[in-house]
């Protein structure tokens, strides 16, 4: 649970998307490797290297509370929100452990970013070098990508909705769901 790319400064109006496609032509920009992606919500658009939820499905889990997922598309969205909340929870320990970032601040604009960045630049440490984060109830094993390294032509560079992408979010749904099923009905 550590952040690899953090861009502050925006306003919080500004459209999700639109951060993210400033974030892609950056000199420092946001790089996502072909055949990976991120799990990011319905403010952005389910495009190559970012996978959305199915629109007009349940979503949250406590919506799932109770009831199995009937759709591919239900069950997808199930586990998109259980592997996103890792992401919420990450927000949450850096929320919790810098007390600066759950407030308002007065601080101007340039002294803000560079808290934001400076947080976030602990947090890693943090989680890097302590195998056990007292703000977490239990130790932790990160997964390293250090290691791996990739050439420029070998990153996702545009964020618009293709086909392809579609086909390849429907037939991961399809997928998913069909391996849970045989396993709920061997």
């Amino acid at each position: 649970m550590q952040f690899i790319y953090v861009l502050p400064g925006w306003e919080g109006s500004a459209h999700d998307g639109r951060v993210l496609r400033d974030a892609m032509i950056r000199s420092n920009d946001l790089k996502v490797p072909q055949g990976c992606y991120y799990l990011v919500d319905s403010g952005y658009c389910n495009a190559d290297g970012f996978l959305t939820p199915f629109r007009g499905q349940r979503y949250h889990l406590n919506e799932f509370h109770g009831h199995r997922p009937h759709t591919a598309e239900e069950y997808f969205n199930m586990k998109h929100s259980k592997a996103r909340n890792v992401i919420e929870r990450c927000f949450g320990l850096l929320k919790g452990r810098w007390k600066i970032l759950a407030s308002p601040s007065f601080f101007p604009i340039e002294t803000q970013v560079r808290i934001i960045l400076a947080c976030c630049l602990l947090h890693n440490l943090i989680r890097k070098y302590m195998s056990f984060d007292p703000q977490e109830l239990e130790p932790f094993e990160e997964d390293d990508m250090e290691d791996e390294h990739f050439e420029d032509d070998e990153y996702v560079t545009s964020t618009t909705p293709t086909e392809e992408w579609t086909n390849f979010r429907n037939s991961l749904a399809l997928e998913m769901f069909n391996h849970w099923s045989e396993r709920l009905h061997p």
